[in-house]
């Protein structure tokens, strides 16, 4: 997802420019859609698409504090797995200066293999606090049954980002995977995001883990994305 997935993603960390939608009246759901790409998709350190460029785009309908919305990628693990779709819902409170994201996500792709057991759910618990312009933040996620039959995993992740100009901010994060079994390793990010106007964004961020000997797929690399909301 991303960012999201992302970041996400971030997204994930940080990666989502501002777009207005529709709305039927100030009370009611608002609706917003994305669409964009990048020379790669990263999730968490790793890329996703066998370090080629990525085509996304997803909706959003938020109402109040409650938000829900899908968004899909294509996807490349060097079998038949043609893309990635996300679904997901969740509910952002405030407490005090804490502004609290409580959310569901599902992984779902498209023509796995049988068996591949790829699909996930995971529940994510994430808090922020303004620090002067810029914000700080941390992140929790869980699934039971993990990517490709591992079973529980947690995912911990702080954050940051900061306006550097109206249009010029810089955010990074530094996030820890965890998994039943081996495979633990730590990823971090940092870029820089460019606001082209108010619908329209760029994002160059620079990817690291620590585990370069699991494969090419988990080295560092500079990513370019672009992205539209609207």
């Amino acid at each position: 997802m991303n960012n999201l997935k992302l970041s996400l993603v971030a997204a994930a960390a940080a990666l989502s420019m501002g777009g207005a939608a529709y709305a039927q009246d100030d009370s009611g759901p608002k609706v917003s859609f994305n669409v964009g790409a990048a020379s790669d998709y990263v999730f968490r350190g790793v890329s996703q698409t066998d370090e080629d460029p990525q085509v996304f785009g997803g909706v959003d309908v938020t109402m109040g504090q409650f938000y829900a919305g899908a968004w899909a990628s294509n996807v490349d693990f060097y079998d038949s797995t043609d893309a990635e779709i996300d679904v997901y819902a969740g509910f952002k409170p405030t407490l005090g200066p804490v502004s609290l994201d409580l959310a569901a996500i599902y992984y779902g792709y498209v023509d796995a293999p049988s068996g591949s057991d790829y699909a996930y759910f995971e529940a994510k618990a994430a808090g922020s606090v303004a620090v002067g312009k810029g914000s700080l933040g941390a992140a929790v996620y869980y699934s039971p049954d993990f990517f490709g039959a591992v079973d529980d995993a947690f995912y911990y992740e702080v954050n940051g980002s900061y306006p550097l100009t109206d249009k010029i901010s810089v955010s990074g994060a530094l996030g820890r995977q965890e998994l039943e079994g081996p495979g633990d390793y730590t990823t971090w990010n940092l870029g820089v995001g460019f606001a082209l106007n108010s619908h329209i964004g760029i994002d160059v961020r620079y990817h690291d883990s620590s585990v370069h000997e699991f494969g090419k797929l988990y080295d560092s690399r500079g990513v370019v994305s672009l992205k539209a909301t609207f």
